[in-house]
This record gives structure tokens, sequence and C-alpha cells, in this order.
């Protein structure tokens, strides 16, 4: 069987590291430390969030015009009763 102390530390042990963080990089340097792990998980959050949502904002201009042409390209080979119209297509060459 496994030791269950053998986990996560406890009380005497946070405060060892806690020492250890400090003498490694100094009480002046913590407030820097957290401010900047802060503002790199706020970017992550963003940008994960980002690839979440799907929306016309992250569609790049290219993709909106292809968009904007199918969407014409529909509207034109309907009439209003909602009948698909057959266009005349003209194969010969100038």
């Amino acid at each position: 069987m496994t030791n269950p102390l053998i986990g996560m530390p406890q009380g005497l042990e946070w405060l060892v590291i806690l020492a250890i963080v400090v003498l490694v990089f100094g009480a002046a340097k913590l407030p820097d430390l957290a401010r900047s792990s802060g503002q790199a998980l706020r970017i992550f959050k963003t940008e994960t969030k980002g690839l979440r949502d799907e929306d016309d904002g992250t569609k790049t201009p290219e993709q909106r015009e292809i968009e904007a042409r199918n969407d014409a390209a529909q509207d034109v080979s309907r009439d209003p009763s909602g009948e698909v119209l057959r266009q005349r297509r003209d194969d010969t060459t100038a």
C-alpha cells in the first residue's frame, strides 16, 4: 500500500517551500513574479476563449468575402417563389 503522508505538503512543508522561494527570488521580486504570472494566465484564458468562440469576428476578410459570394450566388439562383431557376450557359469562346 502507499503511504498517505507522501501526498500534498502539509502546513510546515508549505512554510519551508515559501522560505526557499523567498531566498531564491528575493522578497522584492515576489510581487513582480506574481503579477507576471497573473498576466500570463489572463492572456492564456483570453486566447483559449477566442479559440472556442467561432464567430464572425475571428474570420479573415477572405473567408467573409467567400461567404458573401456564396450567399449572393444562392440568392441569384432562386426566384421569389423559392424554386431554383436554371441558368443558361454559353459554351462558346470569343
